[in-house]
């Protein structure tokens, strides 16, 4: 990956975080004064971005890790059990990532 590929994505990793940590605030001080306005959108915004952005993560990371271990099992086929946990284990960051759905 190209070094200003990858500064690029970092900084619009950290710009749509930062719009989350927002959206998430503005709708937990609409909860509290008890406004009746349109802050549950901006709320549900939230919880969308939260769990797209913790997809895309997992799939990026499955990429790498599923090429892995398609080439580890090519040469032992023994070792089917960690190539099976290892491409399993980025699915608990889409799960971590859905968590803002129940709490909201």
């Amino acid at each position: 990956m190209n070094k200003n590929t990858l500064k690029m994505s970092l900084r619009t990793l950290i710009v749509l975080l930062a719009l989350t940590l927002v959206a998430q605030g503005v709708a937990a001080e609409g909860e509290e004064t008890g406004e009746d306005t349109n802050v549950g959108n901006i709320g549900n915004l939230g919880v969308g971005i939260a769990l797209g952005l913790a997809g895309l993560g997992a799939g990026y990371s499955q990429a790498a890790i599923g090429s892995a271990a398609v080439g580890m099992l090519a040469e032992d086929g023994s070792k089917f059990g960690y190539a099976l946990i290892f491409t399993a284990l980025p699915e608990s960051i889409v799960i971590l990532g859905a968590l803002p759905l129940f709490l909201q």
